[in-house]
Protein backbone atom coordinates (compact mmCIF):
# COMPACT_ATOMS: atom_id res chain seq x y z
CA UNK A 1 0.00 0.00 0.00
CA UNK A 2 1.45 3.10 -1.08
CA UNK A 3 -0.17 6.51 -0.35
CA UNK A 4 -0.72 8.73 -3.60
CA UNK A 5 0.48 12.87 -3.96
CA UNK A 6 -3.47 13.88 -3.19
CA UNK A 7 -3.36 11.80 0.15
CA UNK A 8 -0.09 13.33 1.24
CA UNK A 9 -1.22 16.50 0.00
CA UNK A 10 -4.36 16.04 2.07
CA UNK A 11 -2.22 15.54 5.21
CA UNK A 12 -0.45 18.49 4.75
CA UNK A 13 -3.35 20.71 4.31
CA UNK A 14 -5.75 19.05 7.02
CA UNK A 15 -2.94 18.08 9.54
CA UNK A 16 -4.45 13.93 9.64
CA UNK A 17 -4.98 11.64 7.05
CA UNK A 18 -7.71 8.33 7.45
CA UNK A 19 -6.57 5.98 5.84
CA UNK A 20 -9.54 3.09 6.21
CA UNK A 21 -8.94 -1.38 7.05
CA UNK A 22 -5.17 -0.57 6.66
CA UNK A 23 -5.04 -3.77 9.13
CA UNK A 24 -7.13 -6.61 8.43
CA UNK A 25 -9.21 -8.35 11.19
CA UNK A 26 -6.54 -11.10 11.41
CA UNK A 27 -4.49 -8.38 12.69
CA UNK A 28 -6.52 -6.77 14.71
CA UNK A 29 -7.50 -9.83 16.98
CA UNK A 30 -3.73 -10.52 17.28
CA UNK A 31 -3.22 -7.17 18.76
CA UNK A 32 -6.53 -7.13 20.80
CA UNK A 33 -5.31 -10.73 22.15
CA UNK A 34 -1.67 -8.74 22.99
CA UNK A 35 -3.64 -6.23 24.97
CA UNK A 36 -5.81 -8.45 26.82
CA UNK A 37 -3.41 -10.96 27.90
CA UNK A 38 0.14 -9.65 26.93
CA UNK A 39 2.97 -8.87 29.16
CA UNK A 40 3.90 -5.53 27.61
CA UNK A 41 0.83 -3.82 28.46
CA UNK A 42 -0.11 -5.55 32.07
CA UNK A 43 3.30 -3.98 32.65
CA UNK A 44 3.32 -0.58 31.53
CA UNK A 45 0.03 0.01 32.10
CA UNK A 46 -1.66 3.61 34.22
CA UNK A 47 -3.66 5.91 34.47
CA UNK A 48 -4.35 9.79 33.43
CA UNK A 49 -6.65 11.75 35.73
CA UNK A 50 -8.63 14.07 33.42
CA UNK A 51 -10.25 17.36 34.54
CA UNK A 52 -13.29 15.54 35.43
CA UNK A 53 -11.22 13.30 37.76
CA UNK A 54 -12.05 10.00 35.47
CA UNK A 55 -9.03 8.07 34.37
CA UNK A 56 -7.60 7.58 31.14
CA UNK A 57 -5.75 4.33 31.34
CA UNK A 58 -2.66 3.47 28.84
CA UNK A 59 0.74 1.73 28.98
CA UNK A 60 3.48 3.19 26.92
CA UNK A 61 7.38 2.27 26.09
CA UNK A 62 9.84 3.42 23.56
CA UNK A 63 12.05 0.56 22.70
CA UNK A 64 10.69 -1.90 19.67
CA UNK A 65 11.12 -4.99 21.25
CA UNK A 66 10.08 -8.60 19.34
CA UNK A 67 6.64 -8.67 19.84
CA UNK A 68 3.57 -8.07 17.63
CA UNK A 69 3.58 -4.27 18.77
CA UNK A 70 7.02 -3.82 17.00
CA UNK A 71 5.95 -5.89 14.13
CA UNK A 72 3.04 -3.57 13.60
CA UNK A 73 5.30 -0.54 14.24
CA UNK A 74 7.81 -1.65 11.22
CA UNK A 75 4.71 -3.05 9.15
CA UNK A 76 5.70 -1.37 5.48
CA UNK A 77 2.33 -0.37 5.54
CA UNK A 78 2.56 1.92 8.27
CA UNK A 79 6.79 2.73 7.73
CA UNK A 80 6.48 3.64 4.65
CA UNK A 81 3.15 5.64 4.61
CA UNK A 82 5.16 7.90 7.43
CA UNK A 83 8.40 8.38 5.15
CA UNK A 84 5.88 9.38 2.29
CA UNK A 85 3.85 11.76 5.01
CA UNK A 86 6.87 13.52 6.52
CA UNK A 87 8.90 13.30 3.02
CA UNK A 88 12.20 12.31 5.18
CA UNK A 89 13.33 9.06 6.84
CA UNK A 90 12.14 8.28 10.03
CA UNK A 91 12.78 6.67 13.57
CA UNK A 92 10.95 5.06 15.77
CA UNK A 93 9.98 6.85 18.87
CA UNK A 94 7.59 5.17 20.90
CA UNK A 95 3.81 2.93 21.60
CA UNK A 96 1.32 3.16 23.18
CA UNK A 97 -1.89 1.39 24.14
CA UNK A 98 -4.52 3.73 24.97
CA UNK A 99 -7.30 1.57 26.79
CA UNK A 100 -10.64 3.64 27.19
CA UNK A 101 -12.97 1.14 28.80
CA UNK A 102 -16.64 1.07 28.84
CA UNK A 103 -18.41 3.17 31.34
CA UNK A 104 -15.18 4.39 33.36
CA UNK A 105 -12.80 5.46 30.55
CA UNK A 106 -11.83 9.17 31.01
CA UNK A 107 -11.35 12.38 28.53
CA UNK A 108 -8.56 13.17 27.14
CA UNK A 109 -7.98 17.41 26.93
CA UNK A 110 -7.93 19.27 23.80
CA UNK A 111 -3.83 19.09 22.95
CA UNK A 112 -0.61 19.06 20.77
CA UNK A 113 2.25 16.15 20.95
CA UNK A 114 4.34 18.58 20.39
CA UNK A 115 3.24 20.52 23.07
CA UNK A 116 5.29 17.87 25.44
CA UNK A 117 7.56 16.81 23.11
CA UNK A 118 9.04 20.02 22.52
CA UNK A 119 9.88 19.86 26.48
CA UNK A 120 10.89 16.61 26.03
CA UNK A 121 14.09 17.97 23.48
CA UNK A 122 12.75 17.57 19.95
CA UNK A 123 14.39 20.29 18.26
CA UNK A 124 11.55 20.88 15.71
CA UNK A 125 8.04 19.09 15.04
CA UNK A 126 8.76 16.62 12.35
CA UNK A 127 6.95 14.05 14.37
CA UNK A 128 3.82 12.02 13.55
CA UNK A 129 1.63 9.48 15.20
CA UNK A 130 -0.21 6.54 13.52
CA UNK A 131 -3.85 5.92 15.90
CA UNK A 132 -5.05 2.30 14.92
CA UNK A 133 -8.83 1.88 16.14
CA UNK A 134 -8.82 -1.89 17.75
CA UNK A 135 -12.56 -1.28 18.43
CA UNK A 136 -15.16 0.05 16.89
CA UNK A 137 -14.09 3.94 17.76
CA UNK A 138 -17.52 6.58 17.73
CA UNK A 139 -18.63 9.67 19.35
CA UNK A 140 -20.61 7.51 22.19
CA UNK A 141 -17.74 5.70 23.14
CA UNK A 142 -15.30 8.89 22.92
CA UNK A 143 -13.40 8.32 19.62
CA UNK A 144 -10.64 11.15 19.05
CA UNK A 145 -11.30 14.58 17.91
CA UNK A 146 -9.48 16.56 15.63
CA UNK A 147 -9.59 20.83 14.42
CA UNK A 148 -8.63 20.35 11.08
CA UNK A 149 -5.76 22.17 9.61
CA UNK A 150 -4.91 23.75 13.61
CA UNK A 151 -1.34 21.93 12.76
CA UNK A 152 -0.78 25.41 10.92
CA UNK A 153 -0.96 27.36 14.14
CA UNK A 154 2.72 26.08 15.89
CA UNK A 155 2.90 24.95 19.01
CA UNK A 156 0.58 26.08 21.43
CA UNK A 157 1.78 26.65 25.73
CA UNK A 158 0.65 23.42 27.57
CA UNK A 159 -0.01 22.99 31.20
CA UNK A 160 -1.55 20.86 33.65
CA UNK A 161 -5.18 19.35 33.48
CA UNK A 162 -5.79 17.15 35.99
CA UNK A 163 -2.84 14.37 35.28
CA UNK A 164 -2.64 15.18 31.75
CA UNK A 165 -1.27 17.87 29.95
CA UNK A 166 -3.11 19.71 28.02
CA UNK A 167 -3.17 23.27 25.82
CA UNK A 168 -3.88 26.45 27.47
CA UNK A 169 -7.70 26.66 28.39
CA UNK A 170 -8.58 30.31 27.12
CA UNK A 171 -5.93 30.03 23.89
CA UNK A 172 -8.42 26.63 22.94
CA UNK A 173 -11.85 28.79 23.54
CA UNK A 174 -10.39 31.99 21.07
CA UNK A 175 -9.43 29.56 18.27
CA UNK A 176 -11.70 26.57 18.72
CA UNK A 177 -14.02 28.65 16.32
CA UNK A 178 -11.73 28.94 13.73
CA UNK A 179 -11.66 25.28 13.21
CA UNK A 180 -13.84 22.42 11.59
CA UNK A 181 -13.97 19.69 14.50
CA UNK A 182 -14.46 16.53 13.33
CA UNK A 183 -14.84 13.26 14.90
CA UNK A 184 -12.93 10.51 14.34
CA UNK A 185 -15.11 7.89 13.89
CA UNK A 186 -12.93 4.54 12.99
CA UNK A 187 -13.51 0.68 12.08
CA UNK A 188 -10.90 -1.73 13.17
CA UNK A 189 -7.96 -1.78 11.49
CA UNK A 190 -8.21 1.81 10.28
CA UNK A 191 -5.27 4.10 11.02
CA UNK A 192 -5.66 7.88 11.49
CA UNK A 193 -1.64 9.39 10.62
CA UNK A 194 -1.85 12.86 12.16
CA UNK A 195 0.74 15.60 12.63
CA UNK A 196 2.52 16.49 16.23
CA UNK A 197 0.90 19.55 15.82
CA UNK A 198 -2.78 19.07 15.42
CA UNK A 199 -4.55 20.04 18.19
CA UNK A 200 -6.94 16.82 19.00
CA UNK A 201 -8.97 15.44 22.17
CA UNK A 202 -11.34 12.68 23.11
CA UNK A 203 -14.62 12.50 24.99
CA UNK A 204 -15.03 10.00 28.12
CA UNK A 205 -16.44 6.40 27.63
CA UNK A 206 -20.10 6.46 28.31
CA UNK A 207 -21.25 3.23 26.31
CA UNK A 208 -21.39 -0.21 26.59
CA UNK A 209 -18.16 -0.56 24.63
CA UNK A 210 -14.44 -0.57 24.86
CA UNK A 211 -12.23 1.82 22.98
CA UNK A 212 -9.12 0.66 22.81
CA UNK A 213 -6.25 2.01 20.18
CA UNK A 214 -2.56 1.40 19.88
CA UNK A 215 -0.61 4.49 18.17
CA UNK A 216 2.95 4.20 16.63
CA UNK A 217 4.45 7.69 17.17
CA UNK A 218 7.85 8.66 14.80
CA UNK A 219 10.43 11.16 14.81
CA UNK A 220 12.00 12.47 11.73
CA UNK A 221 15.69 10.57 11.85
CA UNK A 222 17.45 13.98 11.29
CA UNK A 223 15.56 15.77 13.88
CA UNK A 224 17.64 15.98 17.42
CA UNK A 225 16.81 15.19 20.39
CA UNK A 226 18.42 17.61 22.73
CA UNK A 227 18.67 15.38 25.97
CA UNK A 228 21.47 13.43 27.93
CA UNK A 229 19.43 10.55 27.44
CA UNK A 230 17.33 9.77 23.91
CA UNK A 231 13.93 8.26 24.18
CA UNK A 232 13.60 8.21 20.28
CA UNK A 233 16.07 5.74 18.33
CA UNK A 234 18.87 6.58 16.66
CA UNK A 235 18.69 4.85 13.57
CA UNK A 236 16.58 4.46 11.08
CA UNK A 237 12.86 2.31 11.84
CA UNK A 238 13.21 -1.01 10.50
CA UNK A 239 10.55 -2.28 8.03
CA UNK A 240 9.30 -6.08 8.49
CA UNK A 241 7.54 -8.41 6.37
CA UNK A 242 4.01 -7.34 5.66
CA UNK A 243 2.88 -10.48 7.06
CA UNK A 244 4.90 -10.59 10.16
CA UNK A 245 1.43 -9.87 12.54
CA UNK A 246 -0.29 -12.73 11.36
CA UNK A 247 2.76 -15.04 11.60
CA UNK A 248 3.67 -14.64 14.79
CA UNK A 249 0.16 -15.12 16.01
CA UNK A 250 -0.14 -17.92 14.45
CA UNK A 251 3.09 -19.08 15.97
CA UNK A 252 4.99 -19.78 12.53
CA UNK A 253 9.15 -18.78 12.40
CA UNK A 254 9.52 -15.14 12.40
Amino acid sequence: MYLDKASVANYWRDGYLLVENLFNEREVQAMLAEVEKGQRVSEKVYGRTDSSGRKARLAIWHELGDDIWAAASTNPRIGNAVRLLMGEEIAFFHGKVMLKESKTGGSWEWHQDYGYWYDQGFAFPHMLSAFVALDPATRENGCLQVLRGSHELGRLTHGKVGDQTGADATRINQIEAMFERVYCEMTPGSVLFFHCNLLHASGPNDSDYHRRAFIMCYNALANPQFTEVKTAEQRPCPVSADDLIERMADGLPV
